[in-house]
């Protein structure tokens, strides 16, 4: 299988420069113009190649959630940009594993990036996330949850992994929209559609769901380990226990 790389640049001559030449050294490239474009995404690369200059985001802090993510954390990031100044450099190799400077040497571009993946640290996180009952598997497109393996179709698990990375957090139905479908051709209506096929899937009472929860007048948030309620005893049953204990 041949090594995934993101290139992320909304430069598209050097997206498509950086496509060509990668390519004809058998990696496999795939192209995003913006943060969010990016970070809705849950198969893993081997590596990043990010440009400073988002039309959305500062390429410093991207890479910092990139580094942050349970799923990402541990992957290579290079730095190809136009931003060229000592400053810039040494901000970017605080955080990234290299810095290259446009116009680049094809080359040396790929000898550089080859090198970055051989020191790459065997990574602690695969493609699959743990998130309390659940453990999804992005190669799959699957979901384990209590002995049973559960098919999902590409949105629905992009859906549930975005809401698993940031359990217990409540976002609203135009928050997901923005981050994990990133089209301006969809309505809110859309992730309704979503979660109750999720929670078809998933919860064990999907009229009544533990896991994929509604907040009224918020939005939607993920609880991924349910917790049972204690039961309380009734009075009745407390006294006819102090009278059993009496005898």
């Amino acid at each position: 299988m041949r090594p995934v790389i993101f290139v992320v640049d909304s430069d598209t001559d050097a997206v498509r420069l950086l496509r060509g030449v990668l390519e004809a050294q058998n990696f496999a490239v795939r192209t995003f113009a913006t943060a969010r474009d990016v970070l809705g995404q849950v198969v893993p690369p081997q590596l990043f190649l990010l440009e400073r200059t988002l039309p959305d985001q500062d390429g410093l802090k991207l890479c910092s959630r990139i580094s942050r993510s349970p799923l990402w954390a541990g992957l290579p990031i290079i730095f190809v940009t136009e931003k060229s100044s000592e400053e810039d450099r040494v901000a970017g190799l605080r955080v990234a594993d290299d810095y290259i400077i446009k116009p680049f040497s094809p080359l040396e571009l790929v000898a550089r990036l080859r090198a970055v993946l051989r020191r790459a640290r065997p990574r602690q996180t695969s493609s699959r996330l743990r998130a309390g009952d659940l453990e999804l598997d992005a190669d799959t497109l699957t979901v384990h949850i209590h002995g049973r393996t559960i098919g999902m179709t590409a949105m629905e698990f992009r859906l549930l992994a975005y809401l698993a990375l940031n359990s217990e957090k409540t976002f609203t139905r135009d928050e997901l929209l923005g981050a994990v479908w990133n089209s301006a051709f969809v309505t809110p209506r859309t992730v309704d559609v979503h979660v109750r096929r999720l929670r078809e899937k998933i919860e064990p009472q999907p009229e009544a769901p533990r896991y994929l929860q509604t907040i009224r007048g918020r939005g939607y948030r993920l609880i991924p380990a349910f917790v049972p309620p204690i039961p309380v005893p009734s009075l009745q049953q407390i006294v006819l226990t102090a009278e059993s204990q009496a005898f």
